[in-house]
Order: structure tokens, then C-alpha cells, then sequence
């Protein structure tokens, strides 16, 4: 199986806790997929929302117009439904019912020739998380610089 990444959502790790993830599918436009293969894809605003219909949607990720496309171009910031099982639209659902919770996405990537979306369920960090975490990452940073001089 091939996977080429097309997008991180590295915002998503800075603000968030994720605790779980899943892979999904994407319905899309033609222009969007050959805006995709492009990498006009920025997935820091977007998150998942759930419908009455028990459905889910991606709201406010961009992708970009299409350079070539015509007067049927897409609009940038559409819903887009996400493909789910029925039982993991419900586990989500009940995941964003506790308070903190947000669903969003992580990650898209073509799987094959299919665009995938990896989805997250995170809990919004504190300021003090944030630091915690900017710190813990700078000092694993002195350790393998550290650990690359003394191996030279």
C-alpha cells in the first residue's frame, strides 16, 4: 500500500491533547483532488462535525481552487462529508459529549489512489500543558545534539 502524506496538521498537536485516531474517507470534487495532488491543502482550521442525520462533515478546511479549473471550480472552504462507519459516527459523537473533547483532523494522505483523512479526538490544552510540552521537546533536542557531538 502506498501512502504519500499530503498535509500535517501540526496545529492540531500544539493546541490539543489527541487521544485517539482513525482513518476515513473523503468525498471530494474533481478539481479538489487535483488541488490535493497539488498540496494546496491547509487543515489547521478544519474540524469534524456530526449532523442530525448521524453523518459526519468536515468544516473549514481549505483547498485551494484549482490553477486550471474552470467557472466549476469548487468553493475553498465547503463541507465535505467524512466516511465513517455508523458505530465509529457514534463513538465520535459520544467522544465530543464529554467536556474539552473536539474531533479534527490530523492528517490527509492518498492511500493508494483513495484521499484519506486521518481523524483525532483531542482535549484542548492549558497554557501551562503547552509550556510543559515546548520544554520536555527543547531538552530532548540538548540530548540527541548532545549525544551526536560526544558519538563524532
Amino acid at each position: 500500500m502506498g501512502i504519500k502524506i499530503i498535509t500535517d496538521n501540526r496545529k492540531a498537536f500544539h493546541e490539543y491533547i489527541v487521544t485517539e485516531r482513525m482513518e476515513a474517507g473523503v468525498v471530494l470534487m474533481g478539481t479538489e483532488v487535483k488541488s490535493v495532488r497539488d498540496g494546496k491543502v491547509n487543515l489547521s482550521d478544519g474540524w469534524i462535525d456530526f449532523d442530525e442525520a448521524g453523518e459526519a462533515w468536515l468544516r473549514e478546511a481549505h483547498i485551494g481552487k484549482y490553477s486550471h479549473g474552470n467557472i466549476m471550480n469548487h468553493e475553498e472552504r465547503r463541507p465535505r462529508k467524512i466516511l465513517l462507519k455508523k458505530r465509529e459516527i457514534v463513538k465520535l459523537t459520544q467522544a465530543t459529549m464529554e467536556k474539552g473533547y473536539t474531533v479534527l483532523p490530523l492528517k490527509m494522505y492518498f492511500k493508494d489512489s483513495f484521499v484519506k483523512i486521518e481523524i483525532g479526538v483531542g482535549k484542548g490544552k492549558k497554557l501551562h500543558d503547552k509550556r510543559e510540552t515546548s520544554k520536555s521537546k527543547e531538552a530532548n533536542r540538548d540530548i540527541a545534539r548532545a549525544m551526536r557531538s560526544r558519538g563524532q
